[in-house]
């Protein structure tokens, strides 16, 4: 009994650790939502160039997720995790540095580059230690943890950065990153045999591999049809929701209602909720039934209908901005089971290759989206500016909020096809 309850609280511990550093991942993805108007100024950007701006963090985070899963794969999750998380902490301290548009884009990039292999990392953690009744259900918590790096994005930050600004603010997260990096390398091992402990039943040991391995491995991922439709549907899910709660989602709020940016950033603070109790639960629910693309039809389904109301009525009560915004990230939890789904279809040699393909072709969802709906804006703006920033006309969110929902009808097609032609 010992042993058991040592192995346990050593896992949860490993565990606990990456997502604080993950956590940093996804504060670091929205956090241009609460600076957008500061960027405008700071920067002297349009629309679509904010939307550049902020998808430079998934220009290169999307790509490098099939080389994550790749270097996971090889070189396990300790290794990778600390060297990304120095970079991520890199890209933090030059972006608060940042004088020029350019030095912004760059240091974003970077922040990217770095936090491209801490979730596919963690997710190759929890297949060592947890047992595959569990995957779902861990997954859901560690998607929590970066609820918690989104909820930090908003009215928290917010608060800091009218005390101490922006760049002051960008510091502290790099300095505290840092800080938790140092976590891993003391606490993280690889796999329970590396912490001197027997192979939990049920779970994937880190295999070893060759590069050629490695090679085969990421060629049989990229040939299945089934990886590219779950893909596909992660580039809508993903792209729509880190573009609505990452960016444009605090500027509608003060466009279209006049609301101060401290106060619109608590709605995207809902939101955020929705993602750290719906990720979790989602999965719970789908381990205890064994079912993973029936409940991601169903949730796709009422997601799209929220995102196709706001575009109808553009401003409805804000009562029911709050409740849509929590429900849409709550039912994100339904897509998140992608990743039990790909997991499942392929060994444990093969599974972070197979879940960083998918990963990155979300996030190539969340760099292109972005920029989209920002040339959508900059189409119905008036001339108007205030304080610098770009003031943009409802017409243009209605626009920008109906890309939203065409992209939620579009993911909701993939997880039709995978929920008729497959056995989940």
């Amino acid at each position: 009994m010992a042993v058991s309850l040592n192995y346990n609280a050593r896992r949860i511990l490993g565990w606990g650790v990456l997502a604080v550093l993950f956590i940093f991942v996804n504060f670091h993805r929205i956090s241009t939502g609460v600076l957008a108007d500061s960027i405008m100024r700071a920067f002297d950007t349009t629309g679509a160039e904010l939307g550049v701006l902020h998808s430079s963090f998934f220009y290169i985070y999307a790509p490098l997720q099939l080389v994550a899963g790749l270097l996971v794969d090889r070189l396990g999750t300790r290794r990778v995790t600390i060297w990304g998380s120095i970079v991520m902490g890199s890209g933090a301290f030059g972006f608060a540095m940042s004088e020029t548009y350019t030095m912004g884009f760059l240091s974003r990039a970077c922040l990217g580059f770095g936090g491209s292999v801490i979730y596919i990392a963690i997710l190759r953690y929890c297949a060592n230690w947890f047992r595959g009744d569990q995957f779902a259900t861990i997954t859901g918590f560690t998607l929590s943890a970066s609820a918690v790096g989104g909820l930090l994005a908003t009215t928290p930050l917010a608060i800091v950065v009218s005390r101490f600004g922006w760049r002051m603010a960008f510091i502290f997260v790099a300095a505290a990153g840092l800080v938790a990096t140092i976590g891993v390398f003391l606490v993280v091992r690889d796999s329970p045999s590396d912490a001197g402990f027997e192979p939990v039943e049920g779970s994937v040991e880190q295999p070893s591999l060759t590069f050629g391995q490695v090679l085969t491995n990421a060629r049989s991922v990229l040939v299945e049809q089934e990886t590219w439709i779950l893909g596909t549907m992660m580039f809508f899910a993903v792209g729509t929701n880190y573009t609505v709660m990452g960016l444009w989602g605090v500027p509608y709020l003060v466009h279209a209602y006049g609301l101060s940016v401290k106060t619109a950033s608590l709605f995207t603070l809902v939101g955020n909720a929705g993602l750290l109790f719906g990720s979790p639960g989602v999965g719970w629910i789908s381990d205890r039934l064994g079912r993973r693309t029936s409940i991601t039809v169903v949730t796709g389904a009422l997601y799209c209908s929220l995102y196709g109301a706001i575009a109808l009525l553009v401003t409805p009560p804000l009562g029911f901005i709050a409740l849509a915004f929590f429900a849409t990230m709550f039912l994100h939890g339904g897509f998140l089971l992608s990743y039990t789904v790909i997991k499942e279809r392929h060994s444990g040699a093969k599974s972070g290759t197979a879940m960083g393909m998918v990963n990155g072709l979300g996030f190539l969802g969340a760099a292109v989206l972005p920029g989209l709906m920002g040339v959508a804006l900059d189409a119905f703006w008036t001339g108007e500016t205030l304080a610098g920033s770009r003031i943009y006309t409802l017409p243009g969110y209605r626009i920008a909020f109906g890309i939203a929902t065409l992209s939620g009808l579009l993911s909701l097609a993939c997880a039709v096809w995978l929920h008729w032609f497959s056995d989940s």
